[in-house]
């Protein structure tokens, strides 16, 4: 697995379609967005993903210039279209940008056709010109043959779609996703994520999408950026920051992780492999990729990395007896509570029929999945 890749790109590396750099928001005295950088690349799909209040939406609406920065520079295609030092603030109908909110911001009154049209009426187009392009954006939404019924009447899955056809109808450079189906139900939010995906692959649009939604963001992005505070915490393809997080709270947010600690047994290292002694005396191997290691440290495995058996499994590496507390049945999985090295760790694993009382089991995981975090910074 490849170290993953913290820094940002230049804004002149080739390809980048929107640059922030350096940008800082304030609500009044409190700075919701502390010096964020990041590019998109030309038909990239960058998703921002973090807890509530960590300031994604915020650098969304300031993409789209809902919302005016304290400071910081971006550009859309190389154009300042907001920089303090340039003295520049590009009102937001003319940033080429269109915008989907969680709201679906749809009039219930008018029609289908109506609510895509209305924009570019607005624009003055010709009643032909908007024929062509509503049942072009409504063909790519699957949603012509409901183009004269009204939006009231549709299912909040239609209305999303409808949402979406009058984004894609002034073939914009630029889409800005927030939140878009935190509305809707599991199902239909799951199967949404694939045509979205479909679509914006398709279309070769430059996207910017907002979640805090973890499997959304895995299943839609070419990128991600994680933040919280106003900060970034790390960028990173989809596998990378699931496989290979960066800190404690990547290694919490972005999926179930066991976080496990100790001092540097630098005496043990081998292969290639770190090892830590933790609290309770027990070895644990992990791979640090590239990273330092000071005389002590944390370690993240992933819940569905720990292999879990009544047996004891073969080998000598990261194979420890466990007291198993409880095991949760979950369908498709089994959770199973164990007590470990005097502390309390998360077994995901293929259903298993759960078993009554405490008793004694086996688990083990690859060195290679057991992950070096760097310190967490002072004061983050």
């Amino acid at each position: 697995m490849p170290v993953p890749q913290n820094s940002t790109p230049s804004a002149a590396t080739s390809g980048t379609h929107i640059a922030v750099e350096n940008l800082q928001i304030h609500y009044g005295t409190v700075l919701a967005v502390r010096g964020v950088s990041f590019t998109v690349e030309q038909g990239e799909q960058l998703t921002l993903l973090g807890p509530s209040g960590c300031g994604k939406t915020t650098t969304l609406r300031a993409i789209a210039g809902l919302e005016k920065p304290t400071s910081g520079e971006i550009r859309i295609g190389g154009a300042p279209v907001y920089s303090s030092a340039r003295k520049v603030n590009l009102p937001a109908e003319n940033r080429g940008l269109s915008m989907v909110f969680q709201s679906y911001a749809i009039w219930p009154h008018m029609t289908v056709f109506e609510n895509v049209a209305y924009g570019l009426r607005v624009r003055r187009e010709s009643k032909a010109e908007i024929e062509a392009k509503v049942d072009r954006a409504l063909d790519m939404v699957q949603m012509r043959p409901y183009r004269d019924r009204r939006a009231s009447q549709l299912s909040g899955g239609q209305q999303q779609r409808v949402a979406l056809a009058r984004a894609f109808v002034f073939s914009p450079s630029v889409l800005l996703f927030d939140e878009p189906l935190s509305n809707l139900d599991a199902k239909l939010r799951g199967d949404m994520r694939i045509e979205l995906r479909e679509l914006q692959h398709r279309l070769g649009i430059t996207s910017v999408y907002v979640t805090h939604d973890l499997e959304e963001a895995l299943a839609m992005s070419d990128r991600i950026v994680v933040m919280r505070d106003g900060v970034i915490e790390q960028v990173g393809t989809p596998n990378e920051i699931y496989n290979l997080p960066r800190n404690a709270f990547v290694a919490d947010f972005v999926g179930s992780a066991n976080l496990i600690s100790g001092r540097h047994r630098a005496d043990l290292d081998t292969d290639g492999l770190v090892a830590i002694e933790t609290a309770g005396g027990d070895i644990v191997y992990g791979s640090a990729y590239g990273r330092p290691i000071g005389d002590t440290a944390t370690m993240s495995v992933r819940t569905v990395h720990f292999k879990f058996s009544t047996q004891r499994p073969a080998g000598e590496r990261n194979v420890w007896p466990v007291k198993v507390d409880r095991m949760v049945f979950q369908g498709d999985f089994t959770q199973v509570h164990v007590t470990w090295s005097g502390q309390h760790l998360v077994i995901r694993c293929a259903a298993l029929e759960p078993t009554e009382g405490a008793h004694d089991a086996f688990m083990s995981v690859d060195p290679r999945r057991v992950v070096l975090l760097e310190a967490e910074k002072a004061g983050a």
